[in-house]
């Protein structure tokens, strides 16, 4: 959990790749490891003040559901990808049983 609380509190804390690339004085190696180095938080509060942005004053509902459905979808075709969809590695990765992965992929139609 000490890891969590050294995540910057908002978006605007953490670097982004769009000032660097704009500035053009970076290398692209050191672009990516500024991408590497900005937390997945804060990607999901810039997404949600979008999709909040977006709404144009309608009503949000089911907004975890939602966010956890997109966040783990997108973590499990990562994952399959970078294990070349071997599953039982794929569960070492995530840390989860293998008939857990399993049940997800289904969920996602993964499998």
């Amino acid at each position: 959990m000490s890891a969590l609380a050294s995540l910057p509190s908002s978006p605007q804390e953490a670097p982004t790749l769009v000032s660097q690339e704009r500035s053009g004085q970076d290398s692209p190696t050191l672009v990516a490891q500024e991408r590497r180095k900005q937390p997945l938080r804060a990607a999901v509060q810039s997404a949600l003040e979008l999709f909040f942005r977006d709404l144009d004053g309608h009503q949000a509902e089911g907004v975890y559901d939602m966010v956890i459905g997109q966040v783990e979808q997108a973590m499990l075709e990562s994952v399959m990808r970078h294990t070349r969809s071997n599953q039982t590695r794929a569960a070492e990765v995530l840390g989860i049983n293998r008939s857990t992965l399993r049940k997800k992929l289904k969920q996602h139609g993964l499998l």
